[in-house]
């Protein structure tokens, strides 16, 4: 598949020009998961922001980046979710958004094809439904705003493990849910080059677990993992509430400095981890500019400046511009790799 991006710039400063504290983007889950953050209010746009699960730090940060966007845009967004990351916890809030007739939903699907039923009846509405982060099958939605590729992704967590671990060793993964959309696709593409590609021919996978985006069963999950492979080298942890735990895990253990951490994390969370030694590096983009993005290209979509169709190109505010590729997808951009030498660079 060929992905079409905005012009390049280099994406050290791409990232640097958001400072989204997570400390300041908290959600409040006392009412079991309904609105996470008001509406900007005053729009002619209608917006709602669906993550996968409240009170996640990841996605406090790109519905951060989102409400500045609508705030640039002059729309009215709000963010809802459930506490828990499963399909089924977020089709009332899809079939919310219909009744209600809002213009857009910005959203991170918890499954590629359980949510499909809801986004058609969105979509009978005339709610126009981007994906984020996790995407649902092409039919389902209008857009895709990806982070980067699967492809990417999975070959920049491979090259950073092998490097701490000296190109060999068993490793394992903590994933999100079993049923993630794209943690399941960097896996795949993970395993497929651990098995095609020589320079990982002394690398070895041995269990796949799954913390399902909670700190303590993450958490947990770690501990499982060492006491049940007492040879692992290394732990992949392609989600940042999974390498948080981990991290946390290790840093006040008798792994700490034994067995290597990486995956995709956020420099808030990481940073004690970096600078004590429990971490050596890990990647991500930024998820504020990627919740910026997704909203730019809600209004885009919905003012009719583009059909979704591949070719469409529209502008994305301090983004700069931004072109539709194949099966609806927009692409970010490339991970960027966290180390002690950079970390202190970044707030988000």
């Amino acid at each position: 598949m060929k992905f079409h991006t905005r012009r390049p710039t280099a994406l050290a400063a791409l990232l640097l020009t958001a400072t989204f504290a997570l400390a300041g983007c908290g959600s409040d889950e006392g009412d079991g998961g309904s609105t996470g953050d008001g509406g900007t209010g005053g729009g002619d746009l209608s917006m709602t922001m669906l993550p996968k699960n409240l009170g996640n730090a990841y996605f406090d940060t790109s519905t951060k980046g989102a409400m500045k966007a609508a705030d640039e845009l002059g729309a009215d967004m709000e963010e809802v979710g459930p506490e828990t990351g499963s399909p089924d916890a977020q089709v009332s809030y899809i079939n919310t958004v219909a009744q209600q007739g809002k213009d857009a939903l910005i959203l991170s699907a918890n499954d590629p094809e359980a949510l499909c039923d809801a986004i058609d009846e969105a979509h009978s509405a005339d709610v126009k439904v981007i994906t984020f982060d996790a995407d649902t099958n092409p039919d389902c939605r209008d857009l895709f705003i990806n982070q980067a590729t699967a492809e990417g992704i999975a070959a920049k967590q491979l090259e950073l493990i092998s490097e701490q671990i000296g190109g060999k060793g068993e490793i394992a993964i903590l994933s999100a849910s079993a049923n993630a959309t794209n943690q399941n696709a960097w896996i795949e593409m993970m395993e497929s080059e651990l098995a095609d590609n020589p320079d990982y021919a002394d690398i070895e996978l041995v269990d796949t677990v799954y913390g399902d985006d909670e700190d303590q069963k993450s958490f947990d999950q770690t501990e499982a993992l060492l006491q049940n492979h007492p040879d692992l080298k290394g732990i992949i942890s392609p989600t940042t509430v999974g390498i948080a735990a981990a991290a946390r895990y290790l840093s006040d253990s008798q792994y700490k400095g034994k067995v290597a951490l990486t995956g995709l994390g956020t420099p808030n969370q990481m940073r004690e981890f970096v600078e004590d030694g429990t971490v050596t590096s890990f990647a991500l983009w930024n998820p504020g500019d990627l919740g910026y993005l997704a909203t730019y290209a809600a209004a885009a979509l919905v003012n009719g400046d583009i059909s979704g169709e591949e070719g469409d190109s529209f502008e994305a505010g301090d983004l700069g511009e931004f072109e539709v590729g194949a099966d609806g997808v927009v692409l970010l951009g490339e991970p960027f790799t966290f180390t002690k030498d950079n970390i202190g660079d970044f707030d988000f």
